[in-house]
């Protein structure tokens, strides 16, 4: 589902070490008794603010289980971790043509700021 998602390929147990060894929060969506998309998040602790903040990182359902409001109980099943976590601030970021993605956002209560993203691969 991930290659769907972004083109990337892993073998298992790459993901299956990632998935032991990592800090990342994951939820996934069900219909039909099969595994129909995923959303990732994580906590982290700057010294900036006093409280942890969240981000939701990752977010997919396939094209044909959309529209039955598994993005958003995503969301909520993300919150309710993170705020069992002591989170008070989460943010998420997509593109800014992804009107679907922007439209679920909105709904679940999120804001659009005024930001810029800026990105650069190391070499």
């Amino acid at each position: 589902m991930n290659d769907q998602f972004n083109g990337v390929r892993r073998s298992r147990e790459e993901v299956e070490t990632d998935l032991l060894n990592g800090g990342e929060v994951i939820v996934v969506a069900v219909m039909d008794e099969r595994v129909v998309g995923f959303a990732c998040g994580q906590i982290y602790k700057s010294f900036c603010y006093a409280e942890h903040q969240a981000e939701i990182t990752e977010m997919y359902i396939q094209e044909s289980a959309r529209r039955n409001g598994l993005a958003g109980m995503m969301i909520e099943r993300l919150e309710g971790i993170f705020n069992h976590s002591g989170v008070k601030h989460i943010k998420i970021l997509t593109g800014n043509k992804n009107a679907k993605a922007i439209k679920t956002y909105e709904k679940a209560g999120y804001d659009r700021e005024d930001e810029f993203v800026f990105a650069k691969e190391l070499k």
